[in-house]
């Protein structure tokens, strides 16, 4: 089977492989890593390209995917031989949204605040061990500056990962950060004891301002959104010019302060 070939041409026999004893739970755990990898490639793939990517058996790929479509979890784009996301999938994640207070909250307060200032503003939180935009909201300038729901991020490249990992000791941090993850977008190297002391800088401040991290033109300010004294659960963000007045950026962050600490739970 080829990319170019369609769903009803997948092979359904199984007779590619031998299932073992326990290929119930390592099905779940390919389940679970197609989602992700075609959460972190952001757009729809072939079913090579895909078991290409999660070095996975072609023909378990072609059924697992194939039993996802069947149920609404995934839907062929193109010509029907490429794989997304389905509306199921949108649908859980709407009643997500309703079920959890501090997101539904945060929605309405990162909307508010971006009004407020003109600014773009972000809810952010920790996932999979990235910096996961939740929600954004742009601001009112005539640039648009980059920032997606749904988009994740090496927590070194931001001002939210030094807070979200704020009261983490040193082995659970390392263990979190890839060499990787301390490579910047134009190739400057964050050093881990840096980064570490900046983390600890932050948790004593109660916010975080970081400058041409993920690029040369921006800036971003961050504080802490607590679901329990000292335990981070999200933070709120503004992303601003790199530009930006010490004193604007010092008003800013007073408000981002008072904001976040509306949705904390004392």
């Amino acid at each position: 089977m080829q990319d170019g070939e369609t769903l009803a041409e997948w092979p359904t026999d199984g007779t590619d492989e031998e299932r073992p004893a326990n290929s119930r739970e390592k099905g779940l755990n390919r389940v679970l890593h197609i989602l992700e990898f075609l959460h972190a490639t952001q757009r729809a793939i072939g079913i090579g390209e895909l078991a290409k990517g999660l070095n996975a058996p072609r023909s378990t790929t072609y059924t697992l995917v194939r039993e996802l479509v069947d149920a609404g979890l995934l839907e062929m784009a193109g010509d029907g031989n490429r794989v997304y996301f389905g509306k199921k999938l949108y649908l859980y994640g709407m009643a997500y949204m309703r079920g959890n207070d501090l997101l539904r909250r945060g929605r309405q307060e990162v909307d508010t605040l971006s009004r407020e200032t003109g600014e773009t503003s972000e809810l952010c939180m920790l996932q999979s061990g990235r910096y996961t935009i939740v929600h954004s909201s742009p601001g009112t300038r005539p640039f648009r500056i980059s920032s997606a729901t749904g988009l994740q991020i090496p927590l070194p490249w931001t001002a939210s990962g030094r807070l979200l990992l704020a009261g983490l000791d040193r082995g659970r941090i390392e263990a979190m950060i890839s060499q990787d993850d301390l490579v910047l977008p134009d190739g400057r190297k964050i050093e881990l004891d840096d980064f570490i002391d900046d983390i600890g800088k932050a948790r004593v401040t109660g916010y975080c301002v970081t400058s041409g991290l993920v690029d040369a033109y921006t800036k971003c300010l961050a504080a802490p959104v607590f679901s329990a004294p000292g335990k981070v659960e999200a933070t709120m963000c503004l992303v601003v010019p790199i530009d930006t007045s010490e004193e604007r950026t010092g008003e800013l962050v007073a408000l981002l302060r008072e904001r976040a600490a509306r949705l904390s739970i004392s």
